[in-house]
């Protein structure tokens, strides 16, 4: 559920504190962190601390355990409690995304709270598992379960990914003991050993999942509750993923048709971006077309471009405006006949190297954690692997009836059947929420935890507040926009609480800042073709913004060649360099440029092509002007 980010993961030896040893609130957080061996977390300014717990909190003649890793960064002035993020999923790595999330903190936070992130069993420095080999082939391999050939072809798809993945993992002992309930103990036993009696619990999207399972069982140690992107937890497997996929289907279908209220936008797909999406689904439904790709060496490849591989795309795509906003415009380009756009969305939403199709490791997400908490967490159907796998098709089926497009997004959890742990049939009651104050965050068209489900939650809370964004992206908190920031930053620095119980954010935009595609008829001013260079190459590469910098990134332009980014050594910017580029159709670049961050932008390249000429240019970012020099199609160009 959450987008895949590149981190270096580290290896770090930590100290070991046994569970069972408690120290006192009273005393400064620095000091209780030296005395558990606390040691910087990798690349981080948060400490981090290994504690031993339990295998099986539940089974109190199971003498295993296993290690679990906490980040904290103390409060700089006085402290008023401990702030702690449950991240989404499930299968990301909070320790990773620790830092990141930390620097969109309103300052106040940082200074009154004790911020703690973790890495939940099972994931990242707490035994990591992952299997990204077997998910690369899983999530690639064709997902049309509309034929009885269709659907025996993808349930043994399930079963290949399920075994595989279990290998890759070493099939690991512990797979029985990674579902929510366990790990939410794990939680408990850091607060018991920190000391922690005052805590705001933020959860966002899974995290929702698990802050609700916490608050059910350890009220008394949380003063607010903060629930982001909201999980309804009274819901079956089978009716969450329903829910889940008409959500993803209500915001394509909005996405589309906010296009084609935008005249400029609408101008892309000839006024009916709805029916582009449809017709072009419509014809991958019947096989996948033959397509060429640029790959990083300057030559094409020849690929297969699917129904899967449009859906990847479009299903990543809804998560938020701006996204949405590239792939409307990949799209258009594709209906323009320039399918590299949306492929590269597509490799991008699959974690892949668009030149070679490996998978681009990411510490910081694991699908194996998500399948092994999510299988454990829901019992999809009874009986053997082969009958539930026989009653999520057919309920698959009802669905697809139902859902006008997206309607794959239903089998997400379909490996399930063969997972080797199942969940509870029972589904927990609505939590009350008495004692503390709960704030819900939802947004009307999340695509992800639907709305409906952040509703139902927020009415059964004895003492809570609904925060609505309307047009907005799966959780909302920490983006940027001061309404709900501002009210979760006043209820937690000077216990304001907001003046309805009920209010709404945001503007009813869906998408931001779509820009036309580039026409290069329009390249009659050399200041048109440069900006359109810059456009491309830093506001539609995937690669690019996808990109680690650990090492240089060469990507292979849309008609041919390549371009090629580096990072400097002292980190104060990167070069980009040009060979035979032909990112717009006919005009081929060579040469290059630096980027120096927050400062300039240049370019000394040379155009051939349907256009021609030796441009030099600069950007002045911080006073947002460009300046040409050099020759364009014969003529000096005048500044």
């Amino acid at each position: 559920m959450l987008r895949r980010l590149l981190f270096l993961l580290l290896l770090l030896v930590l100290s070991v504190v046994p569970v069972g040893q408690t120290f006192a609130q009273s005393g400064d957080t620095a000091d209780l962190l030296d005395d558990l061996g606390g040691e910087p977390c990798p690349d981080s300014d948060f400490t981090c601390i290994t504690l031993t717990v339990p295998l099986d909190h539940f089974d109190k003649a199971n003498p295993e355990t296993l290690d679990v890793v906490f980040g904290v960064l103390p409060a700089t002035g006085e402290r008023y409690g401990a702030f702690v993020t449950v991240v989404g999923g499930p299968g990301s790595s909070g320790l990773l995304l620790a830092d990141i999330y930390t620097s969109y903190f309103d300052p106040l936070v940082t200074e009154h709270y004790d911020i703690v992130f973790f890495d939940q069993r099972g994931m990242g420095l707490s035994n990591g598992l992952t299997c990204p080999e077997a998910v690369a082939a899983w999530y690639r391999e064709p997902s049309e379960p509309t034929t009885p050939e269709g659907e025996a072809a993808f349930t043994e798809a399930a079963r290949t990914f399920v075994d595989d993945c279990f290998v890759e993992m070493g099939e690991p002992a512990i797979l029985p003991y990674l579902n929510t309930a366990q790990a939410v103990v794990d939680l408990e036993v850091f607060f018991k050993t920190m000391g922690y009696s005052d805590v705001v619990l933020y959860g966002e999207s899974y995290g929702t999942q698990f802050a609700q399972t916490y608050a059910a069982a350890y009220p008394e140690r949380l003063t607010t509750l903060i629930l982001d992107g909201v999980v309804d937890l009274t819901l079956t497997g089978e009716e969450f993923y329903r829910q889940q996929t008409a959500a993803f289907a209500e915001a394509l279908t909005a996405t589309l048709e906010a296009c084609n209220a935008d005249p400029v936008c609408a101008a892309d797909f000839d006024g009916d971006a709805v029916a582009v999406y449809d017709r072009i689904a419509g014809v991958l439904a019947g096989g996948a077309l033959l397509v060429t790709f640029p790959t990083a060496d300057g030559s094409p490849a020849f690929r297969n471009f699917s129904l899967n591989d449009l859906e990847a795309a479009a299903v990543s795509a809804v998560y938020g405006r701006g996204a949405r906003a590239d792939f409307l415009r990949a799209l258009a380009a594709y209906y323009h006949r320039n399918a590299v756009p949306l492929m590269r969305l597509a490799y991008d939403a699959l974690a892949l190297d668009s030149s070679t199709l490996e998978v681009i490791p990411d510490d910081a997400y694991s699908d194996a954690m998500y399948y092994a908490v999510d299988c454990s967490d829901y019992q999809f159907y009874t009986g053997t692997p082969e009958e539930r796998a026989a009653q999520y098709l057919a309920a698959g089926d009802a669905v697809a009836a139902e859902v006008p497009r997206l309607a794959n997004a239903f089998y997400s959890d379909f490996p399930c059947v063969f997972w080797s742990v199942s969940g509870a049939p029972e589904r927990p009651a609505y939590l009350t929420g008495e004692g503390y104050t709960t704030f819900v965050l939802v947004s009307d068209i999340d695509p992800a935890t639907p709305y409906e489900n952040g509703v139902a939650v927020y009415e059964h809370l004895e003492d809570a507040y609904l925060i609505v964004m309307r047009g907005g992206q799966h959780v909302i908190l920490g983006y940027g926009d001061l309404c709900p920031d501002q009210a979760i930053t006043d209820f937690m620095i000077d216990g304001i609480t907001p003046i309805e119980r009920e209010f709404l954010c945001g503007d009813d935009s869906v998408f931001h800042d779509y820009l036309p595609l580039t026409d290069p008829a329009s390249f009659a001013d050399p200041y048109a073709f440069i900006d359109a260079l810059d456009t491309e190459l830093y506001l539609y590469l995937p690669e690019y913004y996808s990109w680690s910098g650990d090492e240089p990134l060469t990507v292979g332009c849309d008609y041919g060649g390549a371009v090629t980014f580096e990072l400097f050594e002292d980190g104060s910017g990167e070069s980009v360099s040009f060979a035979d580029c032909e990112h717009f159709s006919g005009i081929v670049v060579n040469g290059g440029g630096e980027y120096i961050y927050d400062e300039t932008m240049t370019y000394n390249v040379n155009v051939s092509g349907t256009v021609t000429g030796d441009l030099y240019a600069i950007y002045d970012l911080a006073a947002d002007m460009v300046h040409v020099d050099g020759t364009y199609n014969g003529q000096e160009v005048i500044p």
